[in-house]
């Protein structure tokens, strides 16, 4: 026996001798429409749009205000067409992109995190008694501001770093470049960076050691940061002992 709506995207199912089919049929399909290729305008606006487009879906910060958006759940996603806001309850497991962060988030059932916080190193040899070595990529957007912004990511206590590499997402304002690299030597991974929106570098170094946890530091050339965004990935190996007997 079926249900009224399918148990994962809440479709409407069309029932027997159901008069206006094409209302269920609509439903769905507008609903296909929103979460299909799934593509949010944002996570962090909290005011409800005046003039949203149509189609839009926005995921709800906490303390969401409006008419329609004002007591939803943070994480809540909200869709607007035909002049009206629809609530959609998610299963875990979803992916969306959003576009005003240019990046990709993951939906655990509760809250949305960015898809390259739930990267996974990969082992590439393990010894019989479980010592390893692995291959780990660890990257985050950082918001730019003053002279200089470290990364909340850091390069672990021993492990050696093979490049890190940078990826303005939002164009830079108040620098005319800057500089990536760690406390004591700014420009390690790269000096004179472009500011402009999609600029990258591949800071390769000669692998290099460090034995304590060590933050990426962004530094601003020309003037200080007053705004912009750049995603930064350190690409290193990591080791692990063997497992206690």
């Amino acid at each position: 026996m079926f249900d009224e709506t399918t148990p994962r995207l809440g479709l409407p199912y069309v029932v027997a001798a159901q008069a206006q089919k094409h209302i269920p049929i609509n439903e769905s399909l507008a609903r296909l429409d929103g979460l299909v290729q799934l593509a949010v305008e944002s996570r962090v606006v909290a005011a409800q749009p005046v003039s949203p487009v149509a189609g839009g879906v926005w995921i709800l910060p906490a303390s969401a205000t409006g008419t329609a958006w004002a007591g939803q759940p943070a994480g809540t996603l909200m869709r607007f067409e035909a002049g009206a806001w629809e609530a959609v309850v998610l299963a875990e497991g979803v992916l969306a992109w959003v576009k005003d962060e240019n990046q990709m988030v993951a939906f655990d059932g509760a809250t949305w995190a960015p898809l390259s916080a739930s990267f996974k190193s990969l082992t590439a040899a393990a010894s019989p008694g479980q010592a390893s070595t692995r291959l780990e990529i660890r990257e985050e957007e950082t918001t730019l501001s003053g002279a200089a912004t470290s990364t909340a990511i850091v390069i672990p206590a021993r492990a050696i770093v093979l490049a890190v590499s940078t990826r303005t997402t939002v164009a830079v304002t108040g620098a005319s470049a800057y500089s990536c690299g760690v406390s004591g030597d700014a420009s390690k991974f790269g000096g004179s960076l472009g500011v402009a929106k999609n600029a990258s570098n591949v800071g390769v170094i000669g692998p290099t050691a460090y034995y304590a946890d060590t933050p990426v530091l962004l530094t601003s050339a020309g003037g200080s940061f007053t705004g912009g965004k750049v995603r930064v990935a350190v690409h290193l190996l990591r080791f692990d002992a063997p497992a206690a007997v």
